[in-house]
């Protein structure tokens, strides 16, 4: 029976090449977390933005920070040596805690669609149905759900017996990549039903948000004027970015087609959703948004304008 495990990670990579690698993702990821933390800050400190929506966008770079904690300095270690080893118990923690914050990661993105749907379509009764009890609540609901989605997958992955090889193609404890060393008869069935609840959260969560942008669609277009449908719609801007960098690159890595591809791609191309998607977030809100981005200037602007004075 397997007591622990081996993350193969970027070990098949050209050794000269681990260097510039470490480098470029250690950049991301500080920036990742420097970034969400301004973000946080800002809305801490402006009650100008003390509003539904960007109290959704502080609980989304909350988890955003969390998810890169538990995934990314294990993977920045372990770059450092050709093979890391993993009890089984640290294995079980990290697919838990990657799986809880991912999926309240989409589950917050749709709230954040649900959100823009009242603030455009039912602007006279948004105050009511979008109170601080209700933004409460919903965030509430999503880590709660993202935590029952995060402890069903480990249940049902391992509960599985490993008694084969212990080695894990990935850089971090990846379920499918784990399901493919579990034996047993019942390994295929254990396999389609954790793909069947992943893809019915996220594909759901997807679904509501398309839905959510079609009746915003629909009411944008029936504003007369073309500067007022290019206001109303650019306050949906950002969070329609960020959905479509999430479930792109989501989709390019859990979606692509059967086929030749080599080790050292599927671990480039799952760099993208782990690190690439969180270190764009930031920068999608900053830039994209004009509020927070007028905020930010005006934090800066009272920060040192002393010093300049």
């Amino acid at each position: 029976m397997v007591s622990g495990f081996i993350l193969v990670g970027f070990s098949t990579f050209p050794q000269h090449l681990l260097p510039a690698f470490f480098l470029l993702y250690l950049l991301m990821y500080l920036f990742t977390l420097l970034g969400n933390l301004i973000i946080m800050a800002i809305i801490w400190n402006e009650r100008s933005l003390h509003t539904p929506m960007y109290l959704f966008l502080c609980a989304l770079s909350i988890s955003e920070i969390l998810f890169t904690v538990v995934v990314t300095p294990r993977m920045l270690v372990d770059m450092l040596f050709s093979h890391s080893s993993i009890t089984f118990v640290a294995c079980a923690s990290q697919m838990f805690f990657s799986s809880t914050f991912g999926f309240t990661h989409s589950f917050l993105l749709m709230i954040m669609g649900y959100d823009r749907y009242l603030a455009i379509c039912h602007p006279l009764r948004y105050n009511v149905l979008m109170s601080t009890r209700t933004c409460a609540w919903l965030v509430s609901w999503s880590w709660a759900g993202g935590s029952v989605m995060g402890m069903m997958v480990i249940l049902i992955i391992f509960h599985l017996n490993f008694c084969g090889s212990n080695v894990i193609h990935h850089f971090f404890c990846h379920a499918l990549s784990l399901l493919k060393l579990a034996c047993g008869e019942e390994t295929s069935s254990v396999t389609l039903g954790v793909i069947l609840v992943c893809v019915t959260a996220l594909m759901g969560c997807l679904f509501f948000i398309i839905l959510s942008y079609v009746f915003i669609v629909a009411a944008i277009l029936r504003i007369p004027s073309a500067e007022g449908r290019h206001k109303t719609f650019s306050t949906c801007v950002s969070h329609l970015t960020v959905v479509i960098v999430h479930y792109g690159f989501a989709s390019m890595i859990y979606l692509k087609p059967k086929g030749p591809h080599s080790m050292d791609s599927h671990t480039l191309m799952a760099t993208t959703y782990i690190v690439f998607t969180p270190f764009l977030s930031p920068i999608i809100f900053s830039l994209r948004n004009k509020e927070l981005k007028n905020a930010v200037k005006k934090s800066f602007q009272r920060k040192f304008s002393p010093l300049s004075s």
